[in-house]
């Protein structure tokens, strides 16, 4: 009896979930280090490195800091996606693990600004450069490795594991914070914030030893064996898939209802405006977590049932009526209903969009472009969505209680994404080899015939 040839980008049996794991356990260790950087610059950074301002002043400059990372994202996707559609997916998913931890520990060891003036924030700036430049290649070459290596018809499943991966490590960083904003604040503020931090030595050898051991995919290694790597993936993108790469732009501004919800609304809960504590305000986010790590997959599951663009659709759209109920929730001062919209809110709802991205986007390239494509994409929608922190403060007024400026501002946010998915393909079915074909006014695939 004659057995079936696997699929010619088969993975090897066990791989899939070899990958999925690594790209699970990587994303929560290198996010855990990006966003404890969230939680102190809503609620440390404030008084350590902006003290000589204004409290209103101090809050508003710290939360710009946070969207420095943004800003050098795209800048470190090019560089990272062209090296990743070149060399592999690998070699980028351990180099942006190890520049995450160095980064990170850095900012712990920085001096405040009462004891060097204004080189502490000069240096707070260019850690957290070297934070985007990292989460820049991140998420692309873990969504690449992970997607190549699904079996056929449960892409989204597997790769949702990198956005699971990615809420764990906020999670992580969430919990790592409630008992050091919980310390005196004498102590806090000399060196309490520095702890989560400095544990990113540990985290970036974790990574390190799960990332190094896991094998290249199958996709990559045929494309290199056959038509070869890409010299230059940005002409490639700029004149085959131009279309694409706009649509992923518009839709990684979803991403600003994490960044608003992160950022934003803990520091507005805590402001003597609302006066909600640190501590009731983080496990608001650490619960939410909790709900999102299960709440992830089942939708990506979903999506591999019902295809991407209608659970994409509905976590766009319901994030922005949602994210309205959470602010007004907080306005108000109820705790538990501040807790439930919240969970609601981030934990349920966005999750759908959130973990259904990795495969949309991903499935929206061919295999010789794709790492580039995603992070150059992703990267640059999440630039406006890092900043989006900061333009929030802004329009929350002096008094930074505006809550319905900031949702409506919001909403605004999510109607890009919407677009987005509404003109983008269906690929939940489209076979891995057929990926990124461009299609012709009746729907016949177009051979790509652009080299670079």
């Amino acid at each position: 009896m004659t057995v079936p040839a696997p699929p010619r980008d088969a993975s090897p049996p066990g791989q899939p979930k070899k990958a999925a794991t690594a790209a699970w356990v990587g994303s929560a260790l290198e996010y855990y280090d990006f966003f404890i950087y969230g939680s102190a610059a809503a609620l440390i950074f404030p008084e350590v490195f902006f003290d000589e301002s204004d409290p209103a002043t101090a809050t508003l400059l710290s939360l710009g800091t946070f969207g420095v990372a943004y800003a050098a994202r795209p800048l470190g996707a090019l560089f990272l996606g062209h090296v990743g559609d070149r060399l592999g997916r690998k070699k980028i998913m351990v180099f942006t693990l190890m520049l995450m931890g160095l980064s990170t520990f850095l900012i712990g060891c920085l001096p405040t600004r009462a004891q060097v003036g204004t080189l502490a924030p000069v240096l707070l700036v260019l850690c957290r450069v070297l934070q985007g430049i990292s989460a820049a290649g991140e998420q692309a070459s873990a969504n690449s490795m992970a997607l190549e290596h699904a079996p056929p018809h449960r892409r989204g499943f597997f790769t949702s594991f990198t956005l699971s991966g990615t809420q764990g490590g906020q999670l992580l960083a969430t919990l790592v914070f409630i008992p050091v904003a919980a310390l005196p604040e004498e102590h806090l503020l000399s060196w309490g914030w520095r702890v989560p931090f400095w544990l990113s030595v540990a985290v970036a050898v974790v990574g390190y030893v799960i990332r190094r051991k896991l094998d290249e995919t199958p996709a990559f290694a045929r494309q290199t064996a056959t038509e070869g790597v890409v010299r230059l993936p940005l002409v490639v993108l700029a004149r085959a898939h131009w279309a694409d790469v706009l649509r992923v732009v518009a839709g990684a501004l979803i991403a600003s209802v994490s960044t608003i919800f992160t950022v934003w609304a803990l520091a507005y809960a805590t402001s003597d405006a609302v006066g909600m504590s640190r501590s009731s305000m983080l496990w608001v986010g650490a619960l939410a977590n909790v709900v999102a790590l299960a709440a992830i997959p089942l939708w990506a599951a979903l999506s591999d049932r019902v295809g991407r663009r209608p659970v994409f659709l509905a976590g766009a759209v319901g994030s922005a009526v949602t994210m309205f109920l959470y602010l007004w929730a907080i306005s108000t001062g109820n705790y538990p209903l501040t807790l439930f919209l919240g969970i609601l809110a981030f934990g349920v709802v966005y999750s759908a969009a959130n973990g259904v991205w990795p495969a949309f986007y991903g499935e929206m390239f061919p295999t010789r472009v794709r790492l580039s494509g995603v992070a150059i994409g992703t990267q640059i929608g999440f630039a406006v969505a890092g900043f989006a922190v900061t333009f929030a403060a802004h329009m929350a007024g002096p008094d930074g209680d505006d809550w319905t400026a900031v949702a409506l501002f919001t909403a605004a946010l999510c109607v890009p994404p919407v677009v987005a998915a509404l003109s983008a393909r269906e690929t939940h079915r489209t076979p891995a080899e057929r990926l990124g074909e461009r299609t012709a006014p009746g729907g016949a695939a177009q051979p790509e015939k652009v080299t670079a």
